[in-house]
């Protein structure tokens, strides 16, 4: 059957692997970092005009912060999951990542990694001494910034996970009801939500479960009476 052959090969190609949870921090502390410091620069330079901010910025960032900052992350990561012991795998859940990621050091990190680039700026001549040491005097403000996006950020993961769970559960009601249209619902509500939520294992496994049993339903005409090879493969499938 082509169809169970698609499926088993999908299922094959979005199984979680080491990486996954590091690139997506990587890409999402990033963002969160940059976005951090070009807030903090204009707060610590209120008069300055928008030019003037992103000749500031940039400079900074190109003497060192753009290098430096996934290295940073990864860090921090590395750091953070030896802390909190996990030395082999992936991250469980949001909280056992955002608590690494705290004892990983990584504002402290960024705060070293600011002093360089703006000392490398300096000693180039791209950004003048007064400016690289308004910049120190208030680099708590950027930090600050970070840090409480930061928080944002993995506060807004849980409530992702959370409403992912009662998807999850809404789909596996309706399924039990055999009432396919609220499951089409449920599961376009579950596709939504992955696509801003952080790789975790059993959250994977649950909405891949859920989209092979999904499928085979809708495409065996909605009929809930599936064939002994579909049960068997369901069963092999989200094991």
């Amino acid at each position: 059957m082509e169809l169970i052959n698609n499926i088993e090969k999908e299922r094959n190609n979005n199984l979680l692997n080491i990486n996954e949870q590091k690139i997506f921090l990587e890409t999402t502390l990033g963002k969160v970092i940059n976005t951090g410091i070009d807030i903090g620069i204009r707060a610590i330079f209120p008069d300055f005009i928008e030019d003037e901010i992103i000749n500031i910025k940039d400079n900074i960032f190109d003497y060192g912060i753009v290098d430096g900052i996934k290295e940073t992350i990864n860090e921090a990561i590395d750091l953070g999951k030896s802390a909190v012991g996990i030395f082999t795998g992936n991250f469980e859940n949001v909280e056992q990542m955002q608590n690494a990621i705290e004892k990983g050091g990584l504002i402290d990190g960024i705060s070293d990694l600011v002093s360089f680039a703006v000392d490398k700026a300096q000693e180039a001549g791209i950004i003048n001494y007064s400016i690289g040491n308004i910049i120190e005097k208030g680099k708590n403000i950027i930090l600050n910034n970070i840090e409480s996006n930061i928080e944002k950020t993995f506060s807004d993961q849980i409530i992702s996970v959370d409403k992912m769970n009662k998807y999850i559960s809404s789909w596996k009601d309706s399924f039990e009801n055999k009432d396919f249209e609220k499951m089409e619902k449920d599961y376009k509500k579950i596709q939504k939500e992955l696509q801003n939520l952080v790789p975790l294992e059993k959250t994977l496994q649950a909405a891949k479960s859920i989209e092979i049993l999904h499928n085979l339903i809708k495409n065996n005409g909605k009929n809930f009476n599936l064939t002994q090879e579909e049960i068997e493969l369901v069963n092999k499938l989200t094991k």
